[in-house]
């Protein structure tokens, strides 16, 4: 029965993944009593390696799961700032965000602005 409902799960998520862009914006947990496994909910995406064209932010997402999880909450909050900021700012982008930026240019652009994003810029 455990496999039918993460099937359900998965179909859910991949659906309302929808409502916020597609599955390059949403960023996945399975988060135990003790232990948790952060990941883009679009998986490692194979079929896409070495083109360097799939959306970097659910990866990001996922770490901003995992910094929470952790307590992190500084780096977790630094780290949300600069993925909207990229988002916000749209000078940089995915095929799926309507722009033909790659996967690199998008990471390189978030973890430039995590270096200069302070915690009193959030709130």
């Amino acid at each position: 029965m455990k496999q039918h409902l993460w099937l359900f799960g998965d179909n859910l998520l991949d659906l309302a993944a929808q409502l916020i862009g597609g599955l390059g914006f949403a960023g996945s947990a399975n988060i135990g009593d003790e232990y948790a496994v952060f990941e883009p909910s679009h998986g490692s995406a194979p079929k896409y390696t070495g083109q360097h064209k799939v959306n970097p932010i659910a990866t990001f997402l996922s770490l901003k799961m995992m910094l929470d999880w952790l307590g992190e909450t500084e780096k977790e909050q630094r780290l949300e700032s600069a993925i909207a900021t990229v988002i916000a700012e749209k000078q940089f982008g995915t095929y799926d965000m309507g722009m033909d930026h790659s996967s690199v240019e998008v990471t390189e652009a978030i973890c430039n602005i995590i270096g200069n994003v302070s915690v009193e810029t959030i709130s």
